[in-house]
């Protein structure tokens, strides 16, 4: 009787992984697909005057690689970058100003705001530093917000304005190519952008009249009067996850964005070793999840039967020579492994890892548990010596 239980509990258990796979791939965006790119442009009439504001701390190891590739930007109008050294202690505003005098290219305003006043996060106070010396440098029409280890192609800058112009968005911003090297990249870092258009559809974001927001932090070019309407940063000046929140912002006060992956921004960071990455997850996944245990339980819930499910059925059924199971666990793992594949590609990762995902996933609920376990222990979303709880 027991065991006729467990028999139709498990095939309870991979029919409804079976049936949420099937919704994930036809009913949430295609979230899955990797081809929304930057939307059709053409060279304005005029090219606007841009200000690229770069949030640093303690970025001397990257920054070689990142800040040449802004300063030797290709752009038709004016455009100046303004570094903000937010309380660095290994030369980092040093060292850009030694870049931009050996390199040359774009001028550069090198700042530092001093600590962060109650109630903001450093990244935040960092660009808002920014934003007032790119106001009386350059009265800018458009902002580049973009990370200290962001590398850009020479002709970034130009696409990204050319692609606000021609489409009339407030906001653009594209997914930087992560680096992926080391075995750990390789087996976290496109799960990372997996999930991230799970939970993010980038044709839901970028739907007219849409109520699904997001952005990527990396990359962000914002129309200034768009900001100045939202009140960007000072409305999201407590913001953990700030990219999320500033499109959210923008979008509820009338702005039009557009989100997608990039083919030519990439990140250098590196991120060799699993404890790197597990930092870089465990840091803002329970403020993704509003600090609300009920949402951690329904999250991990969720995590195991849409991801764990299918490989345990599998093995379960062929364990106890049940077929029915062994179907549906190895049906929903294969439409999972499947979705998985153009992600792959984009990070140019062989397609025989698609099956690693359950792992993968596996790894990410630890994390978030992780996360949240900080969190009470008060020591959630720390990064670079700095801890900030809800809000």
């Amino acid at each position: 009787m027991r065991q006729t239980a467990a028999v139709g509990a498990m095939e309870w258990i991979g029919a409804g992984s079976l049936l949420a796979w099937v919704w994930l791939l036809l009913g949430q965006g295609f979230f899955w697909r990797t081809d929304v790119r930057l939307p059709a442009r053409r060279d304005p009439e005029r090219w606007p005057s841009v200000a690229v504001v770069v949030p640093a701390r303690d970025e001397a190891e990257v920054l070689p690689h990142s800040l040449p590739s802004l300063l030797a930007q290709k752009y038709p109008g004016r455009a100046e970058v303004f570094l903000v050294d937010d309380g660095s202690t290994d030369g980092t505003g040093a060292l850009a100003r030694e870049l931009a005098a050996e390199r040359g290219g774009l001028p550069l305003t090198v700042s530092s705001p001093g600590e962060p006043e109650p109630g903001w996060t450093g990244k935040l106070w960092a660009v808002r530093q920014g934003i007032a010396l790119a106001r009386l440098r350059v009265g800018p029409e458009y902002l580049l917000l973009t990370d200290a280890d962001i590398a850009h192609e020479p002709d970034s800058l130009r696409e990204l304005v050319a692609a606000a112009r021609s489409a009339d968005l407030d906001l653009v911003s594209q997914m930087a190519r992560l680096r992926v090297v080391t075995f750990w990249e390789r087996l976290i870092v496109p799960a990372f952008v997996y999930f991230f258009g799970q939970l993010y559809p980038f044709r839901w974001v970028n739907r007219p009249g849409a109520r699904t927001a997001a952005a990527a932090g990396g990359c962000v070019l914002l129309r200034l009067d768009a900001a100045e309407r939202a009140g960007i940063p000072e409305s999201i000046r407590h913001a953990v996850i700030d990219d999320v929140k500033l499109a959210r912002a923008v979008q509820r006060h009338g702005g039009t964005i557009w989100l997608g992956l990039a083919d030519r921004v990439d990140s250098v960071r590196p991120y060799p070793r699993l404890a790197e990455l597990w930092r870089m997850v465990a840091r803002s996944a329970y403020a993704q999840l509003r600090h609300r245990p009920q949402l951690l339980l329904a999250t991990a819930a969720g995590l195991l039967l849409v991801y764990l499910a299918p490989p345990a059925a599998l093995l379960a059924g062929l364990a106890g020579g049940d077929s029915t199971v062994a179907a549906l666990g190895g049906a929903a793992w294969l439409v999972m492994s499947g979705t998985y594949l153009p992600m792959l590609r984009y990070y140019r990762q062989p397609p025989w890892t698609a099956p690693l995902l359950p792992f993968t996933a596996l790894l990410y609920l630890l994390m978030t548990v992780d996360s949240a376990v900080q969190h009470y222990r008060g020591r959630g979303a720390a990064w670079k010596g700095r801890t900030y709880g809800p809000r």
